[in-house]
């Protein structure tokens, strides 16, 4: 029979499949209708399904605690993040997004140093560094190779320090599901604004669409489901390195799919931030060990 550690393993490791195919999926419908469009939809159908689960664990979706406080600030994120995230899947390649999106756990740590005063050492400090030279080296400013349009992926990685850190300080009394309702209610306002801001109409949605997006709502809904079914199974030092599978699996789908080839910069890249998130949560371990 199967560890503890080890069914967190395979959640996680399934979560982050069903997270890059549904970047997959995201990407296709953001580059067919506009982003916000997708964005507000995605909101509607994950809010809908989400709140009929909380109903059902008695979690209540409407209370003045989900407009206050943390729990206002992680939706805040959340959306923001979004919007970011989906209008960067439509302007650059999928490998190249889900490699700067690595860099989410340094910066989470960088932000709970800054912020919430948590104790980070000058090797864990190295380690972010190191981390984001691995962004550069990918982003490439001042070549010919330069996206600016990465500059949202890196945006996005720094608005979801907010969301994380929020989660961090929130009350043990707001059930799970509340703050996933709350978060996918949240995408609903920020799709119309992203709408608004570009100045685009909702656009009818051609058949061929309805499976990009039915898919991206089905891998969203699982791949959330199984990170958090990994994070109650296993011990967080057991499961959490798990999660950069995400990049492996998004580039072979890019791949396959997309006819992606990323090139050597964007390897090397990736290889710094993924040794040095591994880094960094290892020297946490050891730090809560002793």
């Amino acid at each position: 029979m199967l560890s503890a550690n080890a069914r967190g393993a395979l959640l996680m490791v399934g979560s982050m499949l069903a997270f890059a195919f549904e970047d997959l999926f995201l990407k296709r419908s953001a580059m067919a209708l506009p982003p916000g469009q997708v964005i507000a939809m995605l909101g509607v159908a994950g809010a809908a399904c989400f709140w009929v689960i909380a109903a059902t664990q008695r979690q209540p979706i409407l209370t003045r605690e989900a407009l206050r406080g943390a729990a206002l600030l992680r939706s805040a994120s959340e959306a923001g993040a979004t919007m970011l995230y989906v209008t960067a899947l439509a302007l650059i390649p999928l490998t190249m997004n889900a490699a700067l999106l690595q860099a989410s756990p340094l910066a989470v740590t960088m932000g709970a140093a800054l912020f919430l005063k948590e104790p980070v050492g000058w090797r864990r400090w190295t380690a972010i560094v190191t981390g984001f030279v691995g962004v550069m080296i990918i982003l490439r400013p001042g070549t010919e190779g330069f996206s600016a349009a990465g500059l949202l992926t890196v945006a996005c990685v720094v608005v979801l320090v907010g969301r994380d850190l929020a989660t961090r300080v929130m009350p043990a009394r707001i059930g799970t599901f509340q703050l996933t309702t709350w978060a996918y209610l949240g995408l609903i306002p920020a799709g119309l604004a992203l709408m608004a801001i570009g100045g685009e109409a909702p656009q009818p949605i051609a058949a061929e669409r309805w499976p990009d997006l039915l898919g991206a709502l089905i891998t969203g809904l699982v791949g959330y489901w199984a990170v958090t079914a990994a994070m109650r199974v296993g011990e967080g030092s057991g499961v959490a390195p798990f999660r950069y599978t995400r990049l492996g699996f998004a580039a072979t789908i890019a791949a396959i799919v997309l006819g992606e080839r990323p090139d050597t910069a964007t390897w090397i890249g990736s290889g710094l931030i993924i040794a040095s998130g591994l880094y960094a949560l290892w020297r946490e371990t050891l730090r809560r060990r002793n």
